[in-house]
């Protein structure tokens, strides 16, 4: 069993680097903590950085998740390969891009690129983001896949991840430590990242971001709203190349394994996205650019 300690970063390509970083920092919020190589480098909490922009082709490069050190990340290896999937392992200069002391990159069965981590950088000094966006920490990531169900037993057949709620045949919900889920995997056609999501410190900052993003001529895909299983408040909007950003606030936290159950939700039922009953619709996918192992 693979242990996965936390979410590391996104790797995402943006064929207009500039006007993606400009968004990122006066729009979403985040801080630009270093530019090098083609690579904008963006922070929310105290990650190096959360979000890695790659000048050049639109689309989601890799997802990143952490392992505890060098002998779980062989150990990851190890039971990958024998999984019959094909994995690399990262070189130095790919694992200074990422930020991370080691690495290896495989492709999900559904075709999602995958970075396994080790060590990611730290930074002590608080973040300055563009704006007061109220932004405390990268909250989670999600990825889309044909089936959800097929997904769900490949991420809890080889990793810690326990599924919290089902949304029908539509999403999976999943936890790795008491938050509620830190990756969800959403039924789509083709492989991609459904959107990133960033906590923030109170309701009134989610209703302060909606207003701000409605006054700067932002996309609201979704919200504000309030899902019932997470009982997060949250507002979606969509980003350049693609990418769909996520402010949510008021996450549960499940600190009774055995007590929990997960539960299943009906998407056709009212109130089964949004407990508000506001309007929904399927989020924006930025799809994942398909590339051999080994390039990043």
């Amino acid at each position: 069993m693979i242990e996965l300690t936390d979410i590391a970063y996104v790797r995402s390509g943006a064929a207009d680097l500039e006007g993606a970083v400009r968004f990122a920092v006066d729009i979403v919020g985040m801080e630009l903590t270093a530019r090098e190589d083609g690579v904008a480098y963006l922070r929310a909490d105290q990650r190096h950085h959360c979000l890695a922009l790659v000048e050049g082709e639109s689309g989601v490069i890799s997802s990143g998740f952490l392992v505890r050190d060098e002998d779980a990340l062989a150990a990851a290896e190890t039971e990958l390969e024998k999984a019959g999937l094909t994995v690399a392992r990262g070189g130095a200069e790919a694992a200074r891009s990422r930020r991370v002391r080691d690495f290896i990159a495989f492709d999900d069965p559904f075709g999602n690129r995958i970075d396994l981590g080790i060590d990611q950088v730290t930074l002590t000094a608080p973040v300055h983001g563009g704006r007061a966006a109220g932004i405390t920490e990268f909250g989670h990531l999600c990825l889309d896949a044909p089936d959800v169900r097929e997904a769900y037993r490949f991420w809890n057949g080889h990793f810690n991840a326990r599924v919290s709620d089902w949304i029908g045949d539509w999403a999976c919900l999943m936890r790795i430590d008491p938050v509620h889920h830190k990756l969800a995997v959403f039924q789509g056609s083709q492989p991609g990242l459904c959107h990133i999501n960033f906590q923030v410190d109170s309701l009134d900052d989610v209703m302060r971001n909606w207003h701000f993003l409605e006054a700067n001529g932002v996309e609201i895909e979704m919200g504000p709203g309030r899902h019932p299983q997470s009982t997060a408040v949250f507002v979606y909007f969509k980003g350049p190349e693609g990418i769909t950003y996520e402010y949510s606030w008021g996450v549960r936290l499940i600190t009774d394994e055995d007590a929990w159950r997960p539960r299943y939700f009906d998407p056709a039922e009212p109130g089964s996205i949004d407990m508000w009953q506001g309007p929904t619709r399927r989020v924006h996918t930025q799809p994942q650019i398909r590339r051999p192992l080994g390039q990043s």
